[in-house]
């Protein structure tokens, strides 16, 4: 008796860049879109003799970039470096901080009352207290600001997703004889896992926004923030719209890296 047996084909488990993860009309549609929106922008300050101090013409920002790259890299280097520190230390806040919450009841009911009034402080009176507390000559302030928005989204996200795991597997795991960081490690982690990304992608662009506002209102010279005000006070308006475009590039820089991050760690965790 002969038996055929149809052998499946060997899954391919060498790592691939998270960007074959991305559709290209995923990527074409905003592109698509962002011309057209330049392209009506510009007939409309032409058509309409727009002034530069109400709204400059794509072209005349463009000629400032390509005449000016050298201070808007610099720019963008001052206040990503205020990003990123701000984003790893408010990320570690507040995966540290849900973990914690979601572990201990009090600690939730204690924290609920901090995060909130943290979520609201606005930065424009926050920053200029930071100054004078640590001085103006250092970044310490434009980091804090951008870590505290970056805390309160990733906490927020971080214990939802931690209070998505059914009872019923945690049920399972104690039933098995697991150890806390054994039920963490295989059950809590990966259920909240999505929820954090999600707040990282979100907190991410918060980062650069709250560091460039923070710019506006004292700390070491340097930074777009500090470019678009001497841009504005000197009335050259396409220079400031400039530095604008820097600060949007370097949001989307961000953006995009945490979500590649996200999609790598979902590839290498995917259950086989």
């Amino acid at each position: 008796m002969t038996t055929v047996a149809s052998a499946a084909p060997a899954r391919d488990t060498r790592a691939r860049l998270p960007i074959t993860d991305v559709r290209w009309s995923t990527v074409l549609a905003p592109l698509a879109v962002g011309v057209l929106v330049l392209v009506a922008w510009e007939w409309v300050v032409d058509a309409f003799d727009v002034k530069p101090y109400v709204l400059p013409a794509p072209s005349a920002i463009w000629t400032q970039v390509t005449d000016h790259l050298d201070s808007i890299v610099k720019g963008a280097r001052v206040t990503g470096r205020n990003a990123l520190i701000g984003t790893l230390a408010g990320a570690v806040l507040g995966v540290a901080g849900a973990m914690l919450a979601g572990s201990f009841r009090f600690v939730d009911q204690m924290a609920a009352p901090v995060v909130a009034a943290l979520a609201v402080i606005p930065i424009v009176a926050l920053a200029p207290v930071l100054y004078s507390m640590f001085g103006a000559a250092v970044d310490t302030g434009r980091i804090i600001v951008a870590g505290i928005s970056v805390a309160v989204p990733v906490y927020l996200n971080t214990l939802r997703g931690l209070r998505q795991v059914r009872q019923v597997h945690l049920d399972l795991m104690t039933a098995c004889a697991a150890s806390r960081w054994q039920v963490v490690r295989t059950v809590t982690l990966p259920t909240a896992t999505p929820y954090v990304f999600t707040g990282l992608r979100v907190a991410s662009s918060l980062a650069v926004i709250a560091a460039l506002i923070a710019e506006y209102f004292g700390g070491p010279i340097g930074g777009l923030g500090k470019s678009i005000t001497s841009s504005a006070a000197s009335s050259n308006y396409p220079l400031a719209w400039a530095y604008v475009s820097g600060a949007i590039v370097l949001g989307l820089l961000f953006y995009v890296v945490t979500l590649l991050v996200e999609l790598w760690f979902s590839r290498h965790h995917r259950p086989s």
